[in-house]
């Protein structure tokens, strides 16, 4: 077991430590708000008049995304039936509505797979030094399981990262059953386990969960898209372990 300082904060006993992906360990605000745009865009051309609104149902502001809004933190399925709420209000049947949301945002991420966003500075190198302390690490993000996978796959984490969490139709943040199962794949105690997340949905997850203690990222500076950390950081250095 390792203890883990964060500022003036110790946090004892850690065997793992969870990762939210999104804003967290990568850098996606340019490609979350690149996605939002080209599925509005999409979706405009089908039905006109609708682009806008949906710019801001995205949390899209010009060249701005809310950090904490819909394409930001919320899963794929909650993307899709948000999107699909909006073309039903134009007369769509829902299960159009659906469809012309899924197959937008598909074709958006299609269009977009060949400038994935980057990995934070630092990201790689605090994962190496938790694993040499012995520190089992996984992620629990709201993307889908396959994105989770690709992600781990393309920066070359897997050596790193030993549970891999996404959302499919199960249950998204901050239901604690996401942290619980990683706390299963990696067979530790919730209890001897941190959450480092950007968003507030990865706190609460974590509490609801009985976790050792949660620790909120802001790499904008706005401490109140973490409410509910036990301390705030905004760089992934200031993670440190103390003692083995």
């Amino acid at each position: 077991m390792v203890t883990i300082q964060c500022k003036n904060i110790t946090f004892a006993n850690i065997q793992a430590i969870f990762f939210d992906k999104n804003g967290t360990l990568e850098n996606s605000e340019a490609y979350l708000r690149s996605l939002g745009q080209k599925a509005s865009r999409i979706i405009d051309a089908q039905i006109p008049g609708i682009g806008e609104p949906l710019l801001m149902a995205f949390g899209i502001n010009g060249n701005s995304i809310d950090p904490a809004g819909l394409l930001t933190v919320a899963s794929r399925r909650e993307t899709e039936i948000a999107t699909a709420a909006y073309i039903a209000e134009t007369g769509r049947g829902w299960f159009e509505s659906l469809r012309i949301a899924r197959q937008s945002l598909n074709e958006a991420e299609k269009y977009l797979e060949k400038s994935p966003a980057p990995l934070f500075p630092g990201s790689l190198e605090l994962l190496q030094s938790l694993s040499a302390a012995g520190i089992k690490l996984g992620m629990i993000s709201a993307a889908t399981t396959a994105e989770v996978k690709a992600f781990v796959a393309r920066y070359k984490l897997n050596d790193y990262i030993q549970a891999e969490i996404g959302v499919d139709d199960g249950p998204s943040k901050p239901d604690p059953a996401l942290f619980l199962q990683a706390c299963q794949v990696l067979g530790v105690e919730p209890s001897a386990a941190l959450m480092v997340g950007d968003a507030v949905g990865d706190m609460q997850m974590a509490r609801n969960a009985k976790a050792a203690g949660c620790i909120g990222i802001t790499w904008i500076g706005k401490s109140d898209h973490v409410q509910g950390a036990d301390v705030v950081i905004h760089q992934l250095n200031e993670i440190q372990v103390l003692g083995f």
